[in-house]
Parts: C-alpha cells; structure tokens; sequence
C-alpha cells in the first residue's frame, strides 16, 4: 500500500473548505478505484484562522479517520503553513494545495500518474494565464520572475505554483533545509529532482476572499530576492563605485570652475545636490546590507518555524476527558 499525503494550509477559509472537502473526497475515491494499492490522509494546517476554519477541521477530524490538523498558536505565514505540513506528514507521496479550489483537485490523478512509476520526482502545475488578476499585478509577477531567474542561480519557472505532488525523497531533501526565512518556490527549485510541469489556465476561488495582499506578495518577492541571490550587495557595490567616479569628476570640475569663474552660489548648489545623491546611495547601500543582516540575525536565533497550540489528537483527549467528566 501507498499512503498519499495531502497537505492544505488554511487562513480564514471556512467559506471553501466543505466545498473542497466535498471535491477532494471525490477526487480520492476516484485515485482509490483505479489505483487499489493507494491510502489517503488529509493533513490541515490552521494558521492562526480568526473565523470558524478550526472548528470546522476538528468536525471532519472527528468524523473522518483520514483528517488530521495542525492548529498554529497565532498567524506564522503560508511558508510556516506549508513546513509544517511536510514535517508532520507521512505518506509515501505528499501533495501540497491550498483550500480555495484554485489548485484543481482534479489534477491529482494526472500528477499522481506522472510520479508513480519513478519517471518524476514531482509534478506541479504552471499558470499560464492570469485571468482574474489585475493588469498591475501580473505585471509585477512577471517582473519579478524575470528579475529572479537574471540574479540568481536558481531557475524559478514563470506560473509554476506551490500545488505539487512529490516523491517522499524529494519532500526529505526540502526538510532538510531548516532556514527560517522561507521561499518554497526557490527551496523547490534548488533541491532539484525532476519536475513535471502541468500547464493549465488560472482558476478563480469559488467563495472568500484571497488573504494575500497587493504588498504582501512584494514582500514575499523580497524575500525570494534576498534569499536566493546576492546580486543587490553587488549592485550596492557597483552602484558605489559609479557613484564615486561620478563624484570626482563633479569635484574636479567645480575646482577648476571655481579657479577660473568663481560662482559661489552655483558651487553651493552643485556641493549640496552631490552631498545628497551620495547620502542617498548610501542609506540605499545601507538598507540592502541591513536586508541580509537581518535575515542572518533571525537565522541565528534559532527560533522554531511554527508552534502547535492543537491536533486532532488533543482535541480528542480533551473531548474525551470533558464526557468523562460529565458521566
């Protein structure tokens, strides 16, 4: 028998999740009947949800043996989301998809079919159209994956998402990686193995709304940025040195100016735009530099990826000890 793992962080979703536990059952009766040798279980990770997702995963935990859940002490993120899902689970092959319907559960035979027989070590799918976002977005995505695959040396396909069905080998080699600073896109792609890629069209939620912000996407594409390429402390560099020689030039010239037509108020004006083009560069030096340091300070703490306040599991003693208590 092979177990199939399927990991699905949550963040306020419990207008989708019965629609996608409705689907997702189909889907695995469906992967049940052709492949006989195939077991499931579903593994949710409650990030800190403010809504009734939690009480809604302990009552299919309850009612379904194959439901497990991961109940965070607050909010750590989709990344922390996803981590924790991968370290917990135990499947032969692990599937990691978000709740929203907007990775198709329909998928899971073809990928599951491109993986078994030993060709892939995963299968993911590629968006190739963006139909739902806004002009502004898109463009930025695609801004950034351009940006991302000239400055660093890990290739980052445009589109291709977090909806992935993986080998336990390959899921081994991504939990190696403990960093906690986190880009699954770049850790996917840096760990390697052979990926398939399923290329389909962008499906819009069903219900609820997306929790990813305009801003919260750019920072995330920082930390792609900064965690996958050292390129901004060489532009910071680069931009240093032209700066200088611009510099100097301006100086000489202004020696020279001054010997020959003295202008005190264009000297001063010309001293004070160059005095803020270099404070400028260097604050900009500075904050690139406070960038990585930052990241090195928090990986030296040390401090854990996520907490568990709740599992199935507690939450079924603490049921079990409140019936003991009232008989």
């Amino acid at each position: 028998m092979k177990l199939v793992s399927i990991i699905v962080p949550c963040y306020n979703e419990e207008d989708v999740l019965p629609m996608f536990y409705e689907e997702i059952q189909k889907v695995m009766q469906q992967m049940r009947d052709e492949h006989s040798e195939l077991m499931f279980e579903l593994v949710f990770i409650d990030d800190g949800s403010k809504d009734k997702t939690l009480e809604i995963l302990r009552s299919m935990a309850l009612q379904d043996g194959r439901v497990r859940y991961i109940s965070f002490s607050r909010n750590f993120g989709k990344e922390a989301g996803m981590y924790a899902g991968l370290e917990n689970s135990r499947g032969d092959y692990v599937v990691v998809m978000d709740a929203d319907l907007q990775h198709p559960p329909a998928f899971l035979p073809k990928m599951y079919n491109y993986v078994k027989d030993g060709e892939f070590d995963c299968a993911t799918t590629r968006r190739v159209s963006r139909e739902g976002e806004s002009k502004v977005r898109s463009a930025f995505a695609r801004l950034f994956y351009k940006i991302m695959n000239k400055i660093s040396q890990t290739e980052i396909v445009d589109g291709a998402q977090d909806f992935r069905f993986m080998t336990r080998q390959m899921v081994n080699a991504i939990l190696d990686m403990h960093e906690y600073n986190r880009f699954s896109k770049g850790i996917f792609s840096w760990v390697g193995f052979r990926t398939k890629y399923i290329e389909y069209e962008n499906v819009e939620r069903p219900a609820g709304t997306s929790s990813w912000s305009f801003w919260g996407l750019f920072k995330y594409s920082l930390e792609g940025i900064f965690a996958f390429s050292t390129a901004p402390l060489a532009i910071s560099a680069i931009l240093g040195a032209l700066i200088l020689m611009i510099a100097i030039v301006f100086l000489i010239v202004l020696i020279v100016k001054a010997i020959v037509v003295p202008e005190p108020d264009l000297r001063f004006l010309a001293a004070l735009c160059i005095f803020s083009l270099l404070s400028g560069l260097n604050l900009f030096c500075v904050g690139i530099l406070g960038q990585y340091l930052s990241r090195t300070y928090l990986e030296s703490k040390h401090r854990p990826i996520y907490l568990m306040r709740e599992n199935e599991e507690i939450y079924r003693e603490r049921m079990e000890e409140k019936g003991t208590e009232t008989e």
